[in-house]
Parts: C-alpha cells; structure tokens; sequence
C-alpha cells in the first residue's frame, strides 16, 4: 500500500515539482500551481479531477475517492491511499494531476508523461 512517503517521492519527481506546506499541510506544486495536497493523518491525498468526470469517479469507485465537503465547489477529489493497488496506480494519479495543473511548455517538453486518453 502506497503512504505519505511515496506519494512525496512521487510526486517530487515529476517535472518542476516543488513542495510548500499550507495549511497546515505539504503541498505540490507545479510551476506555483498546486496538483495535490497530502490533508490530515497523510491516509489520503487530494488531487485535481474535473467536475463533470468527479461524480462518475466517486461512483465507480466510493471504496478509493470521495469529496470532502468543503472541496465540493472545486475540481479536486480525494483518494484513499489504503486503497490504491500499488505506487503504479499512485503515479498515474499524480501525474494526471499534475498535467492538468502544468502549463502547456511543461507538457510540450515531457511527452513521456502522456496526454489522458491519447494512447
């Protein structure tokens, strides 16, 4: 199971990451704009997820993702890390997160994190 120490090594190695704690909590940023935060007791991570995907998600899955209430406004969902197979799982939700925070010279320099649906 993935913890607060992967998720950290993750996501500090995807391209112009940088961590920043605010409130209260670390942050990941890339380029200054943040893609995931690590909230609470570090048993789950939030992550950028368009509104009109998030539902459908949260759905599928209820047992992985959910929206806590106060980002219910925002495209932004958690996830439970007990709940994730495996680092693998835990990166391709960071990076997703991550492309769709970094601005598009980021994505143009670093194909090889993909574009979601393009393969």
């Amino acid at each position: 199971m993935p913890d607060a120490d992967d998720v950290r090594h993750i996501a500090l190695s995807l391209p112009d990451t940088a961590e920043k704690t605010a409130w209260s909590m670390p942050t990941f940023r890339v380029a200054g704009k943040m893609f995931a935060t690590l909230p609470e007791d570090e048993t789950s991570i939030a992550v950028r997820c368009p509104k009109e995907e998030r539902g459908e998600l949260v759905l599928a899955e209820p047992e992985k993702f959910w929206v806590a209430g106060h980002e219910a406004g925002f495209a932004w969902v958690r996830v439970r890390l007990a709940a994730l197979e495996n680092r693998a799982e835990l990166r391709d939700i960071l990076a997703d997160s991550w492309r769709q925070a970094a601005p598009p010279r980021l994505l143009d320099a670093h194909p090889e994190l993909g574009v979601p649906g393009s393969a």
